[in-house]
C-alpha cells in the first residue's frame, strides 16, 4: 500500500544536534565532576534524559536534567541545523499531500526550537513529544498517538528514525519503519531491527512514498 502519511523522529533525523548533545552532556558531567569517553556520551544519545540520568546516579538525577537542559537550550541556535536535503525533502512530500508528523523523545520547548530554527514548523500537522505520553520510545505510545491524532491507518504509516527506538516502536505500533544511513548508529546496528526500508539519503523517501 502507498505511504499516506509519514512520522519522523527529529534529533539525529532531521535535525543535526549530535555536537550539541555531546556538549551537553560533557558540560552537564563537568558539572557534577564525572568522567565519561566520547564514545560512552554517544551510547547516551536517544532515551529521555531523565532515564539515562537516573541510572547514571539516582540521587543526582534531577539535578543533571536540570543542568543538561540549561545548557543544551542556551547553546542551541550556534550548533544545531538541518541535514542535507532536509528542507527541500520535506517540503516536496508535504506538496505531494504526504500527512507528516513528529515523534521526538525531547521536551516540547527544545523540539519547537529545533523545528522553528531550520524552517520546518509548518509542514508538520502534529508533534508529539516527551510531554504528550506516558511511555516513550520504544514503545508504541507516541507512534499510536500521532497516528490517532491524524486518523492514520498504519498499514499507510511510516516511522522514520536514526535509533532503534524509532524502528521498534514504529513495529509495535503496527507501522512500516525506516532507518537512516546518517545516523551515529551503525549501519549493521540499525538493520538487525529491520526496518522495512534503509535511506542512504533523505531524498529517497521520495521514491519510497511513490510507490
Amino acid at each position: 500500500m502507498s505511504i499516506r502519511t509519514i512520522l519522523f523522529d527529529l534529533d539525529g533525523t532531521l535535525i543535526d544536534t549530535n555536537e550539541l548533545i555531546r556538549a551537553s552532556f560533557e558540560h552537564t558531567f563537568q558539572q557534577f565532576d564525572m568522567q565519561f569517553t566520547p564514545e560512552e556520551i554517544k551510547h547516551l544519545n536517544g532515551p529521555p534524559l531523565n532515564e539515562t540520568f537516573y541510572e547514571i546516579n539516582p540521587g543526582l538525577s534531577e539535578q543533571m536534567v536540570a543542568a543538561y537542559r540549561e545548557y543544551n537550550m542556551r547553546e542551541h541556535d550556534r550548533y544545531v541545523e538541518a541535514f542535507p536535503d532536509v528542507y527541500e525533502t520535506i517540503k516536496q512530500l508535504y506538496e505531494k499531500d504526504i500527512t507528516l508528523g513528529i515523534v521526538s523523545t525531547k521536551i516540547k520547548k527544545t523540539v519547537m526550537m529545533g523545528l522553528d530554527l531550520t524552517k520546518l514548523t509548518d509542514f508538520f500537522s502534529v508533534i508529539i513529544t516527551y510531554d504528550d505520553v506516558v511511555n516513550k520510545k520504544p514503545d508504541p505510545e507516541p507512534v499510536e498517538k500521532a497516528m490517532s491524532l491524524l486518523d492514520a491507518d498504519p498499514e499507510t504509516t511510516l516511522m522514520v528514525g536514526d535509533n532503534f527506538h524509532d524502528i521498534v516502536s514504529g513495529q509495535r505500533a503496527g507501522t512500516q519503519t525506516a532507518a537512516v544511513s546518517w545516523s551515529e548508529k551503525t549501519e549493521a546496528f540499525l538493520k538487525s531491527y529491520h526496518p522495512t526500508y534503509y535511506l542512504d539519503t533523505m531524498r529517497d523517501l521520495l521514491t519510497v512514498a511513490g510507490e
